[in-house]
């Protein structure tokens, strides 16, 4: 599997990748995430966007009352699953090879977005990507992320500081969901998840829908190196 990140820039192609990162442990990709953050902050970099996918984690977000396990520490290590805490906003999630996960480090006052605003443009990004393959979702009011039919298909968890954004959205594809039964999504009650595969009954192709990703991106949020 292959993952690709992407430089937003003037005067760059929308199909046009940047480093290549690869299916990555999530401590790694947030190092990384975290390096660019600091150099953004500096404009030593232009935004970025990193398109990945996670060996099995499920990840802690800052609010302590939507971070629900349903499986001990010790159940998840048993399985080969990675516990981590994280500064982000939401709840408890999980990643899995199969899972397109994207980190935006964006300067948003370049941009001219609020952070509402740039989560609504996370949003019609999965948006889009989900009706390259036949899917039509939808926002809920109060719930970031996207759904279908009441099903949840793709989570949003953000961090902004000093204006610059990282973590992101992640959106199910063709991974096990079974990894979700260990966890409270997002600290929803009742809430189930679906996949693109789970959706439409067919694998879909990650090389392929990670490039439309990034033309997404780059398309949305393209003309602003300061």
């Amino acid at each position: 599997m292959q993952s690709i990140g992407w430089s937003a820039r003037p005067s760059q192609e929308a199909s046009a990748p940047g480093p290549r990162l690869g299916l990555i442990p999530y401590p790694e990709a947030l190092a990384r995430q975290q390096d660019l953050v600091q150099r953004r902050h500096e404009d030593r970099v232009p935004d970025t966007v990193l398109i990945v996918e996670h060996p099995p984690v499920i990840t802690l977000g800052a609010r302590a009352t939507e971070n629900r396990l349903l499986a001990e520490p010790g159940e998840l290590e048993h399985r080969g699953i990675a516990l981590v805490q994280v500064r982000r906003g939401g709840g408890t999630t999980a990643h899995n090879p199969g899972q397109i996960v994207f980190y935006p480090i964006l300067k948003l006052k370049g941009l001219r977005l609020g952070v509402n605003e740039y989560i609504r443009s996370l949003e019609s990004i999965g948006l889009a990507l989900l009706q390259s393959v036949g899917l039509s979702a939808e926002r809920r009011k109060g719930y970031p992320g996207l759904w279908i039919e009441g099903r949840k298909i793709a989570s949003i968890g953000v961090q902004v500081k000093r204006w610059v954004t990282m973590h992101g959205m992640a959106i199910n594809v063709n991974n096990d969901l079974s990894i979700f039964q260990a966890i409270v999504p997002c600290g929803i009650d009742g809430v189930r998840m679906t996949s693109v595969q789970n959706e439409t009954g067919r694998s879909a192709g990650l090389p392929a829908l990670k490039q439309r990703l990034g033309e997404l991106c780059v398309n949305a949020w393209a003309g602003v190196r300061p």
